[in-house]
């Protein structure tokens, strides 16, 4: 009879165990919940703590409360100017309405599609308006604005509040980039090489601005070489002419000498005849006034 007693109450007590697991749910601080019945929501739960549910009828669905973030893969968008745009951005979100979220979702993997569906429509739909130069601005700023709030406006039907949306980066494609980078180098060839040329041209002008300065003030120098050397040979002259007219006869005596200085030397060989007149005033010297 004992033995009946405690398989009896070890089964009780299994039953206990079972129905307090199912009556009885945490709600972490982190979380947020919603009780189901046959598949149908009857209550949410925010605030934490240990929460009853009817057993074996209700089933919870747990939320993260916390502040979520989505990175969808990177999109190729057009601008309003026609350009390419590889767009990397990234959602932050948080599930403000579990009961809207479980009846348009269901699961966090499910709003994820929707999150990106939604934020690759509104980068299409804001970038398309857009100038490239404007998103490379300060302009960006006004332009997140206006896809976080596009994307929080549709988001809303998913019981989510978008928080913000960023872009990352947005780059040209690749082959669009090589591209650019082949005539950005291009021009930066043709354009050293206008500079090149206009240097060139201004050392050649300089060249030819010194060359000719050189040549006239060779010329001036030259000019007045040749006034100071005729000004010399003339006082030359004329000092040579006012010697010679004081005393004839000392200044044919005084060329013969120098004459003699230049001509007759230590190598010098000279066949005269002694009665030369080359010789007169070696022979006899004149007679002294």
């Amino acid at each position: 009879m004992s033995r009946i007693i405690a398989i009896l109450a070890g089964i009780a007590a299994l039953i206990v165990v079972v129905v307090g697991f199912q009556t009885f749910f945490i709600v972490e601080q982190t979380q947020q919940a919603l009780v189901l019945q046959f598949g149908e929501a009857v209550r949410v739960v925010r605030e934490p703590g240990l929460k009853m549910k009817i057993p074996f009828t209700q089933n919870v669905v747990f939320y993260d409360r916390r502040l979520l973030d989505f990175e969808p893969p990177p999109e190729e968008v057009i601008a309003a100017d026609q350009k390419r745009l590889v767009v990397d951005a990234f959602v932050r979100y948080k599930i403000t309405d579990p009961l809207v979220f479980y009846q348009a979702v269901g699961t966090e993997q499910n709003v994820t599609l929707r999150l990106g569906a939604t934020l690759n429509g509104s980068l299409r739909r804001v970038l398309g308006n857009e100038l490239l130069s404007k998103l490379l601005s300060p302009e960006r700023a006004r332009i997140m604005v206006e896809i976080r709030d596009d994307v929080a406006g549709e988001a809303k039907q998913f019981g989510v509040e978008v928080i913000d949306v960023r872009i990352r980066r947005a780059d040209l494609p690749k082959e669009n980039s090589e591209a650019i980078y082949k005539r950005m180098q291009s021009e930066r060839a043709r354009e050293a090489n206008q500079y090149r040329a206009e240097g060139a041209e201004a050392a050649l002008g300089i060249h030819a601005d010194a060359d000719k300065q050189v040549t006239v003030i060779r010329a001036d120098a030259d000019r007045q070489a040749q006034i100071l050397r005729g000004e010399g040979d003339a006082q030359a002259i004329k000092i040579s002419a006012d010697a010679y007219g004081q005393d004839a006869d000392f200044f044919a005596f005084y060329r013969s000498l120098e004459a003699y200085r230049k001509t007759l030397g230590a190598d010098t060989t000279l066949v005269l005849s002694p009665d030369s007149d080359f010789f007169r005033y070696l022979q006899h010297r004149p007679p002294m006034k």
